[in-house]
């Protein structure tokens, strides 16, 4: 007879019912309350009325909160005891003890410990915000206990657990089994489940001393290490708004110093400082405690950023500003300076994020997403423990930790599965390993410190050590970094769907990080040409909003409705401040007493372009004192102007009579279904398609096939609407074939342009299609009145090209994928991330497309085909719908890539010349030229430092070594290179106010110009 059977079905069994012998209920604990949309303090909450609640009864609505209080008087038989309430009030809750945040309850925290060692006539005022939800389904108020926590059945029960989930990952012939089973078959025959009080705990402590020589038993030379790391991800907004992370956190915080106050080995590690930030500015008391143990050695604020971004549609400045105001902020409140990115749930990471690591004083790297893939994964990534190399050739020591089952809970089964589960079977002897419940906060509980004491070196589990992470970064460095190492993105094969998701928030964010570096260079000169104050305070909270929506579940637009039309909100908001104080930093560069135009050029190179002339000038003539061409359209002028790099030109208005001399003759022209230049020609369909695509100097023709598509799609993914994309949306095509109305409504001098309006299923498309003389460009202005639900529009482009891969713009740079699936991993690359532009190249020519706020993309064979809009129904039932806008363009170049004009031509589509009325000082200025067309100026700005020292950061952006000669029309004393976070590492050798650098592929520079002048 198998009696081994036996015993595991009664250690089960047992485990089972191990809730009902934790707590001796004493009695019932009454509360009154009142509900509120209001946020309180807890000192608000005396002013308000409370109404008698019982349980069963329901309370509250959606978004509102209760805060209920009740009074306990400790028993007699209390006394010496640990006191607990075993609370519920049908939600998350957070719970005050005498006007103290001292704990709260949440999906891994049952009760409160009011004291260990209870005193009979204690009083004990209670006090709970609880949260009602927002499901459209009310709380229930269910009851709540005073109770004696009966402490020694609950180690027992830990004993009894950790030996037999040891058990069961031993070999069945193994002495240790042997043994461990003779134990338990000893325990249960000696376990009475009738007894109650004294008489349960005296058969506890005797059963525990029968199980005390088997946790004595320690491994041999050969076990492995496991690092923990205490921790709660907390997501910033997910399926609850903002508001409500502002409670999560006060609940996860005075959970995690509750158990700190019990066991004085634990560690906790706490990432995002905007998570620290709110504790600052509404729990005062609470973050007094937080500093102190901080200070202390027990809280350990880690990660890096600002908040856990994004880092596939994050523009590149701003993954720099969430590690400057990230650092900053642990360095000035608790003087800790941090060496790890920590980003658990993050969707892939971005190929240049080794060299903005490094930039910004970062040596390791941790997740934990890349092998938490679902079904969609069709090859593994390999690595637990590796250098990963970035674009440039950067390398960052990083470890991908395991999810493990969820939630994370620390027991025998969970570090052995750690252990068990390793991508890499050889070369590692140690691990990095979470635990603690997150996604909604909460952090470890009672059980898995228990577990810690169990298991430092307990036979047949790793060995654990508790701590710090960068514990275990220093101890693999001390014993060898494994000869491992992935070169490029750390591409998600998974939640493809996040590069398009909630396009409004990924438009205005495009924009408002535009606007961000229009500010400060345009501040920056009126600083010093006009001595106007520059807003750092200001700034500092501006940038700290914008970086907030830049999290994780923001940003790729995986949230509920409520954050996202609040994010939306904010970004607008924002939008039209960040622009208001650029229009205000370039008038005040101006004199708008001088009748003129002057334009604002923003990038790192010459440039001629269309521009928007202001209200009120209709004529306008060039340096040379010439009329130029002003084209007017939708009640718009428009004259091509030249501007030197980064900087203005003034223009003189004229009166429109002079204006008629210009010879308006044409080299740009439209009708229905043609539009051409000097340059090319391009044939339209009915349905606004490009059926001719002609290069006119090589005679080429580049489409392979109608091109400019509108192809939509049944888009039902088999979970996680928001973030999937499925492999197959292909086979689920909506036929879209109504012809469209097309018109001309413009045809030169200077742009010709055909409207085309288009009924796509549901919904209705509006689109301008513009072509300008001179240019090899071709956008594509578009309006979208979307009205359509789990549908996908995408925009497609065969072109008469064959390569193997296809170029994407990162940040500071690009990476190459595969235009073909001969591989799991090019076949799970069937959807990727994009910035402002995607190529497809053979060795002399090559095709693009272009965008001013559309990230996701798709390279199959020869055709092109850019993700416009989704409309999945969760988490948001209302993805989407409504009206967008957004521009796309294309061109075609013969020639190498570096010498295409691509990225270029990228940067002007994002970055419009811009003209303000008035002259500019000294009618043209260039405050920075640089001699290469592969260095690009990115960020132009005043240092952090308040010095009024200007920031420059560079980069290559062709992926080739190169020498560059910088030159600023400024005066200055000595230049500086820095690091990403803007400290000094050595002075720069400046010759006639040139500056020589040396760029490796992709490499970012960033330099500082030290005492300003004119």
């Amino acid at each position: 007879m198998n009696t081994r059977k036996e015993i595991q079905y009664q250690v089960e069994k047992l485990l089972k019912l191990k809730q009902n012998y934790f707590y001796k209920k004493l009695s019932i604990v009454e509360f009154a309350y009142f509900v509120t949309g209001e946020r309180l303090s807890y000192s608000d909450i005396g002013s308000h009325s409370f109404e008698t609640i019982r349980p069963g009864e329901r309370w509250g609505s959606n978004w509102t909160y209760a805060w209920l209080r009740g009074t306990i008087v400790t028993p007699k038989e209390a006394a010496g005891k640990r006191l607990v309430v075993l609370a519920d009030f049908g939600s998350e809750a957070t719970l005050y003890v005498n006007g103290k945040v001292s704990g709260a309850l949440d999906l891994q925290h049952d009760d409160v410990t009011l004291t260990r060692n209870a005193r009979e006539g204690e009083t004990f005022e209670l006090a709970a915000e609880a949260y009602a939800g927002h499901s459209d389904r009310q709380p229930v108020l269910g009851t709540s206990y005073l109770c004696l926590f009966q402490e020694e059945v609950y180690q027992f029960f830990l004993d009894l657990e950790c030996l037999w989930q040891v058990l069961q990952h031993t070999d069945a012939n193994a002495l240790r089994a042997s043994e461990i089973n003779r134990c338990l078959t000893e325990v249960i025959a000696a376990f009475d489940l009738g007894l109650q009080d004294d008489k349960l705990v005296d058969q506890a402590n005797n059963c525990r001393k029968r199980m005390e020589p088997l946790l004595a038993c320690v491994n041999g030379s050969t076990s492995p290490l496991l690092f923990l790391m205490g921790q709660s991800h907390l997501d910033i907004a997910w399926l609850w708004p903002i508001e409500e992370t502002k409670r999560k956190i006060a609940r996860t915080m005075s959970n995690q110093l509750a158990l700190m106050d019990e066991y004085p080995d634990y560690t906790y590690v706490q990432s995002q400082p905007y998570l620290f930030r709110i504790v600052k500015d509404l729990y005062p008391e609470l973050y007094s405690r937080i500093k102190q143990k901080v200070e202390d050695g027990r809280i350990i604020p880690e990660g890096g950023m600002w908040v856990e971004s994004d880092t596939n549609l994050a523009g590149g400045e701003s993954l720099i500003r969430q590690f400057l105001h990230g650092k900053r902020f642990f360095m000035e409140e608790f003087g800790k300076d941090n060496h790890m990115l920590w980003l658990p749930d993050v969707f892939g990471y971005s190929g240049n994020m080794p060299q903005i690591m490094k930039g910004c004083g970062i040596a390791y790297f941790a997740s934990v997403k890349m092998f938490q893939t679902y079904e969609n994964a069709a090859d593994p990534f390999p690595y637990n423990t590796f250098l990963w190399e970035g674009i440039d050739g950067s390398e960052i020591l990083t470890h991908l930790l395991d999810y493990g089952d969820y939630p994370i809970r620390v027991n025998p089964s969970f570090l052995i599965q750690q252990w068990n589960d390793r991508m890499q079977k050889d070369g590692i002897s140690t691990r990095l390993v979470q635990f603690g419940h997150g996604d909604g906060g909460g952090g470890a509980n009672r059980d898995d410190l228990e577990f810690l004491r169990r298991l430092g070196d307990l036979e047949g589990v790793p060995r654990t050590k508790h701590g710090s992470p960068i514990d275990y970064f220093e101890d693999q460095i001390n014993r060898g970094i494994p000869d491992a190492k992935y070169v490029g993105e750390l591409y998600y094969p998974a939640h493809r769907g996040t590069y398009t998701t909630q396009a409004k928030l990924k438009r205005f964010n495009r924009k408002t990080e535009i606007g961000f570096r229009e500010f400060e260079l345009w501040a920056a000169a009126a600083q010093l040409f006009r001595q106007n104050p520059y807003p750092y305070k200001e700034m500092d909270g501006l940038w700290k909003q914008l970086l907030l929506h830049h999290f994780h579940d923001i940003l790729p637009g995986t949230s509920i409705h409520r954050v996202h039309e609040e994010a939306q909100a904010e970004l607008v908001k924002l939008h039209e401040t960040i622009y208001e104080m650029a229009d205000e930093a370039k008038a005040s560069l101006v004199d708008e007493q001088q009748d003129g135009v002057t334009v604002f050029n923003p990038l790192s190179w010459n440039r001629k372009g269309l521009v928007a002339l202001p209200n009120g000038v209709s004529a306008i003539a060039g340096r040379s004192g010439q009329p130029l061409a002003v084209q007017w359209h939708d009640g718009i002028g428009y004259a091509r102007l030249e501007t030197p790099s980064m900087g203005w030109t003034a223009y003189a208005s004229i009166a429109e009579t002079q204006a008629e001399l210009v010879d308006s003759v044409a080299a740009v022209c439209a009708t229905n279904s043609r539009l051409e230049n000097e340059l090319m020609a391009i044939d339209m369909n009915n349905r606004g398609e490009i059926v001719n695509m002609v290069d006119k100097k090589t005679g080429m023709e580049w489409a392979a096939g109608p091109c400019n598509v509108m192809a939509m799609y049944r888009d039902q993914p088999s979970a996680f609407d928001a973030w999937e994309i499925d492999r197959r949306y292909r086979d689920s095509q909506v036929e879209l074939e109504e012809p469209a109305e097309i018109t001309v409504t413009a045809n030169g001098p200077l742009f010709a342009c055909v409207r085309v309006v288009r009924r796509l299923n549901q919904s209705t498309l509006i689109q301008d299609i513009r072509i300008e003389a001179g240019s090899r460009r071709v956008e594509f202005h578009t309006t979208v009145e979307w009205q359509e639900k789990n549908k996908m529009l995408r925009v497609d482009f065969p072109v008469r090209l064959h390569a193997h891969e296809s170029m994407q713009e990162i940040q500071f740079g690009y990476v190459k994928r595969p235009t073909h699936a001969s591989r799991p991993h090019d076949a799970d690359r069937f959807e990727v991330n994009q910035h402002k532009w995607t190529a497809l190249a053979e060795t002399g020519r090559g095709f693009a497309l272009l965008n001013d706020c559309k990230y996701g993309v798709a390279v199959k064979g020869n055709t092109l085909s850019m993700a416009l809009l989704r409309s999945p129904s969760f988490p948001d039932e209302s993805s989407d719908l409504g009206t967008h806008q957004f521009t796309y363009a294309f061109m075609f170049w013969e020639g190498s890539f570096q010498e295409s004009g691509v990225i270029q031509e990228a940067y002007e589509l994002n970055y419009p010349l811009s003209a303000v009325r008035g002259a500019g000082p000294d009618g043209e200025l260039s405050l920075i030229q640089i001699d290469r067309s592969s260095i690009l100026a990115e960020t132009v700005k005043l240092a952090e430092d308040g010095s009024g020292d200007w920031i420059v950061r560079l980069y290559e952006s062709t992926g080739s070594a190169t020498r560059c000669e910088v030159r600023a029309s400024l005066s200055y004393s000595k230049v500086m290179e820095t690091n990403m976070l803007e400290e000094n590492q050595a002075e720069l050798p400046a010759v006639d106010d040139r500056i020589q650098l040396h760029f490796r592929p992709f490499e970012v520079k960033t330099i500082r110009l030290v005492q300003i002048g004119i």
